[in-house]
């Protein structure tokens, strides 16, 4: 593409910039990412790109908020309970995350403080204090929910969405018990598994809550 000299206009806006950075990322991956490349797929020169967003880090930043933008920005009714927000804060981070494979470790490495990022989480935690949930529990709740989606979604999606990490095999003489729960791990990756593991954190959160 051709590129327009520096200082020209190139119609270029934070917005814009930070979805072509998504776009350029879902199609080459995060390791040939840069601002040269993306000044490129802009046709701009690199200093146009700098005027708006300053540096790599702050790129992936605003491709991160891109991306965060994409979550409802209703999470139900207004009666809905602090769980089911949960739930579907989750299930809309997941649906994202594999529209988005090669964000992912930029999602869960790169502290998420943006208002995008922060409203779904102001919203949970004003609910689960008018409920009357301890504090304690309230607080740690945004990191307790948001280390499990990250984490699982870096173990599902390191290969892409496409291609679901296979269980692994056991020596049924070595790991005898491992070897006889693998069928139940056959689902790995799946929607039904998703919802099994984000119920018993949802279950330890509600738990911890009544004691």
């Amino acid at each position: 593409m051709a590129r327009r000299a520096q200082g020209i206009s190139a119609g270029l806006t934070r917005d814009r910039i930070a979805a072509a950075a998504v776009a350029l990322i879902d199609r080459d991956g995060l390791e040939r990412f840069g601002v040269r490349r993306l000044a490129d797929e802009l046709g701009v020169d690199p200093m146009s790109i700098y005027n708006h967003i300053k540096g790599k880090s702050a790129l992936l930043d605003a491709a991160s908020e891109a991306v965060l933008a994409e979550l409802p920005t209703r999470t139900g009714d207004a009666s809905d309970t602090w769980d089911e927000i949960a739930r579907r804060t989750a299930h809309s981070y997941r649906a994202a995350a594999y529209r988005h494979p090669h964000l992912v470790p930029v999602l869960a490495t790169r502290p998420q403080i943006s208002p995008t990022a922060l409203a779904p989480l102001e919203r949970l935690v004003t609910v689960m204090r008018t409920a009357g949930l301890p504090d304690d529990v309230i607080a740690d709740t945004p990191l307790t929910l948001f280390a499990f989606l990250n984490g699982y979604l870096l173990a599902v999606l390191r290969r892409g969405p496409d291609s679901a990490a296979a269980v692994p095999t056991f020596d049924p003489e070595l790991y005898p018990t491992m070897a006889a729960l693998a069928p139940r791990m056959a689902d790995f990756g799946s929607a039904a598994e998703f919802d099994r593991l984000l119920d018993a954190v949802l279950a330890g959160i509600r738990d911890r809550a009544d004691r």
